[in-house]
């Protein structure tokens, strides 16, 4: 017999309290030129639904702006994830999709779409310092769309949600189910009595010249110029690791926005929910029945 009940978390400034209601609506005013943030958290059915219109709850940069002509706009954001996700032997690339959404229900979006040469190969990195994209001061900017989303630390957010100074703060979740955390994690990720530290990524820049395409000295202008180099840093390949949170105590799987490339978890370490897929005009794609539950 399926349940009725429906748990709803509503986050409202930086602070999250359980309701039992089928649905309900967090609207924070931020701006008369962008309107009011509105966002939903709910557990259904062995998901979490989060369903948001992706306008920010803390000030955003005024768009449009050098570098990025888009006026933000809000969305329609139907984003469902499993509640027990599962580690895959295999990671999946994102590949142009959505990685994740916040608790504010503002997208984290790594990709560009600014190609050398039109040539897919080599994709301009948004943090890299070489392209000017027009992000504010939240890592962020606007799609053609008028989609807000966030290309590395979202600092309004940070700030909602209490400051960034040595906490570990969970900021959302990624298409796979897993929770997606600042830079800090436990200096044992096994023990949460241990101090915060900031997490470094394992990526580095490759060495020498490009091979082809716009040639020239490796600098980090391009997703391509980066490689993994395992145990370099504090995460995996995608930019993630085991261990315990204060929302997961007995420890999890969980990624981590860091400071260094790259930023925003290029890859799902679990099977990514397809509503995460970007898309345009037409019906959502069909999402996979759920396994069935082992008896």
């Amino acid at each position: 017999m399926k349940t009725l009940a429906r748990l709803v978390v509503i986050w409202l400034a930086g602070f999250s309290f359980p309701a039992f209601l089928f649905c309900q609506t967090n609207a924070t005013k931020v701006s008369s030129s962008i309107g009011a943030n509105q966002v939903s958290i709910m557990v259904s059915g062995g998901e979490r639904v989060i369903r948001a219109n992706g306008l920010p709850d803390h000030p955003a940069g005024p768009f449009p702006r050098k570098g990025n002509p888009n006026r933000i706009s809000a969305q329609k954001y139907d984003f469902h994830l499993p509640l027990s996700p599962r580690a895959l032997e295999k990671a999946t690339p994102v590949r142009g999709a959505i990685f994740g959404v916040a608790v504010n229900g503002v997208p984290f979006d790594p990709g560009t779409a600014e190609f050398w040469n039109g040539d897919p190969n080599w994709n301009y990195e948004a943090k890299s310092g070489f392209i000017d994209l027009g992000l504010d001061d939240n890592n962020a900017h606007v799609q053609p769309n008028g989609a807000y989303h966030y290309h590395a630390l979202p600092k309004g957010l940070l700030t909602r949600l209490g400051g960034e100074n040595a906490r570990m703060m969970l900021l959302g979740y990624a298409a796979d189910g897993f929770p997606i955390y600042n830079n800090y994690g436990h200096s044992d990720p096994k023990d949460l009595r241990t101090p915060l530290r900031k997490l470094r990524s394992s990526y580095q820049l490759k060495a020498g010249l490009r091979q082809g395409g716009p040639g020239g000295k490796i600098d980090g202008k391009f997703t391509s110029d980066w490689e993994y180099v395992a145990r370099l840093g504090d995460l995996d390949d995608c930019n993630g690791t085991f261990g315990v949170t204060t929302e997961y105590p007995t420890g999890i799987y969980h990624y981590h926005i860091t400071d260094q490339f790259p930023y925003i978890p290029r890859c799902w370490r679990g099977a990514p929910d397809p509503s995460f897929q970007k898309r345009g005009p037409g019906p959502p794609p069909e999402r996979p029945a759920p396994s069935p539950k082992p008896q």
